[in-house]
């Protein structure tokens, strides 16, 4: 079994993705309750965007924590590419 990989920013990343799972939780109460489509892709959306900035997030710490060869227009020039992902 490998070490664990833990970098400064996972528990931060984990509040998000934890608020994330109970927008999402809400979510599904929603259908059950038959609430309207537009009020659903609303609230759909929210988690999207949640779940998106937790991965940008944690590739970002990723990435500064292990490139360290490149300047710092590499690197900046990286996380510009990784907000396309």
């Amino acid at each position: 079994m490998s070490e664990p990989h833990v970098h400064a920013s996972h528990p931060a990343i984990a509040t998000r993705l934890k608020r994330a799972e109970g927008h999402l939780r809400r979510v599904i109460g929603m259908i059950e309750e038959g609430r309207p489509c537009v009020d659903l892709a609303t609230q759909l959306h929210a988690v999207e965007r949640a779940v998106a900035e937790a991965k940008r997030a944690l590739i970002h710490d990723h990435i500064d924590h292990f490139v360290t060869a490149g300047g710092e227009h590499e690197l900046a020039e990286i996380k510009s590419l990784t907000k396309l992902l």
